[in-house]
């Protein structure tokens, strides 16, 4: 009856967390929303009224359908609901499209889909080593981890301000995860299956996949010494797994191939004319290499080292997604940026097969393949930074130096997020929301490891502390001077820049710490 009671008590606070945070997304309907809320209304439009043929040709807006056939079908289903709200957002050319119906019933749809990531959180959360017992709620390692997923503010502020359908993503991609850490294997596996087929983006952490299951799954014993047992390999095992992949894969593009129409369906999701960079600089390489190639450039016409009348026109600080071409170092091709995240996600790939550690291996696998395609990939979002924080979040909560690793990532990278809730009744919204998140990340990890070691070094927390002074200057100082009207970028660059530091830094520390890393005997039984 007491292992009852503590149950009931866990479901109690879990589902205050996730009702508050609902309440909160309500509270956010009337803010701001970027292009992709017409982008999504398009899709509505166009899954609702053209046949499946038409569905990646038609081109009436300039936001095209640009997302594999499961999120189509997606969209195709919301636009069932959608015309008893109001029929005329399911009206191709109705472009810009926003009656009060049409924002109440898309800010709802992103809400009730949340669902599918709450159940995901609680499932990782039963997945968390609970060795340490506190006596407190608020001290536990799964109430934490809980606030950190549930109440993260870069999901906050891209899905319910700006707008997009990330949650319930993240929530196949958690709940994926959740089940592997479960050894429910073929579930897991055909979880990530779907969900490549909603948003390939997810294609960057493909290979930690790949490489735990053929490792845990088609592989079924290790030796002593926990190196692989070749004996062990599961032929049957294999092929289900094979299955899954072709099922789902057939399931998704079979209807496409039919048509003929496959090479046109991956030409939408692949879209290489759109640049290297996007319009706001993702804080990862690239944004480093563009800022040195722009001062290279500055310095060479002080200099006179350059022709002012041959450099390109094309800007990449324009705040335009274009391709152009670098002034001084060499321009970066998409085949340049593969090879470079290839080799970067590489090192990871090789730890996991060589050096297993279970479930811990694979989700430190995860982050890195995330972060190393961040880092190196082309035309990265800034907010595809998501797909390391979250999954960093189960690590954040085990172990003390994936903690320090966990705060300085999510505070540069939702720092970085800043640029895209422009407007200024949401500053304060912004501001506080990254407030409340990042105290309460650092207080409750800082208490969680209270007996270790300090989770940041002293240099860690000067480079944070300085992220204050930045956002005055970008949001307060910068605007006033005279400055804003010859070089408005400024705010951008210095954002992109300086956060590229503090996300290179993370995802370098993360690497040392995995490569350096010593498997204890246990671990090498399992």
């Amino acid at each position: 009856s007491a292992g009852r009671a503590m149950a009931a008590g866990g479901r109690s606070w879990f589902r205050a967390l996730a009702l508050g945070v609902s309440f909160l997304k309500c509270l956010l309907i009337p803010a701001y929303y970027s292009t992709d809320f017409e982008v999504h209304r398009n899709w509505l439009a166009i899954t609702h009224n053209l046949p499946l043929s038409q569905w990646y040709y038609e081109a009436t807006s300039e936001w095209t359908l640009d997302y594999p056939p499961f999120f189509a079908w997606f969209e195709y289903a919301l636009s069932h609901v959608a015309k008893y709200f109001d029929p005329k957002m399911l009206v191709i050319e109705n472009l810009n499209y926003t009656s009060r119906a049409t924002i109440f019933f898309q800010r709802f749809s992103v809400i009730f889909t949340d669902i599918l990531f709450i159940y995901a959180v609680r499932e990782c959360c039963r997945c968390v080593n609970g060795k340490r017992a506190a006596k407190d709620i608020l001290e536990k390692p799964t109430f934490i981890l809980a606030v950190l997923l549930l109440w993260n503010f870069g999901l906050l502020i891209v899905d319910h301000i700006h707008f997009q359908y990330n949650g319930f993503l993240f929530g196949l991609m958690l709940l994926s995860v959740a089940r592997l850490c479960q050894r429910r294997y073929l579930e897991g596996a055909l979880l990530f299956a779907v969900l490549l087929h909603f948003k390939h983006i997810y294609m960057y952490v493909a290979p930690a996949y790949g490489i735990y299951l053929l490792r845990s799954y088609c592989f079924t014993a290790n030796n002593a010494d926990g190196s692989l047992k070749w004996r062990s390999f599961s032929f049957l095992h294999v092929t289900l797994l094979g299955l899954i992949v072709c099922l789902v894969s057939a399931l998704s593009l079979g209807p496409f191939i039919v048509l003929g129409q496959l090479p046109q369906v991956i030409s939408r999701l692949f879209p290489f004319k759109r640049g290297l960079c996007h319009a706001y600089w993702a804080p990862n390489f690239w944004a480093l290499y563009n800022a040195m190639d722009k001062a290279l450039t500055i310095f060479g016409l002080k200099c006179n080292f350059l022709d002012p009348t041959k450099i390109p026109k094309a800007s990449m600080t324009g705040g335009l997604v274009q391709e152009f071409q670098h002034t001084v170092l060499p321009s970066v091709t998409p085949l340049a940026t593969l090879i470079c995240t290839f080799i970067s996600i590489l090192p990871s790939v090789f730890c996991l097969w060589f050096k297993p550690q279970g479930p811990r291996g694979f989700l430190q696998c995860l982050v890195l393949c995330a972060l190393s395609s961040f880092m190196f990939g082309w035309h990265v979002h800034e907010k595809a930074i998501l797909l390391a924080i979250l999954p960093l979040s189960l690590l954040s909560v085990q172990r003390a130096k994936d903690a320090g690793i966990y705060l300085i990532l999510t505070t540069t990278g939702h720092f970085s997020l800043f640029p895209l809730l422009f407007t200024p009744p949401e500053l304060p919204i912004k501001i506080l929301l990254m407030l409340l998140f990042t105290v309460y990340s650092f207080s409750s990890l800082k208490s969680l490891f209270r007996r270790e070691r300090p989770l940041l070094n002293w240099l860690e927390t000067i480079y944070l502390a300085q992220l204050v002074p930045l956002e005055i200057f970008c949001e307060i100082i910068f605007p006033l001077t005279p400055w804003k009207g010859h070089f408005p970028f400024v705010p951008l660059l210095l954002t992109s820049v300086y956060c590229a530091l503090g996300v290179a830094y993370a995802w370098l520390k993360l690497y040392v710490s995995v490569l350096t890393e010593r498997i204890s005997v246990r671990q090498k039984a399992e």
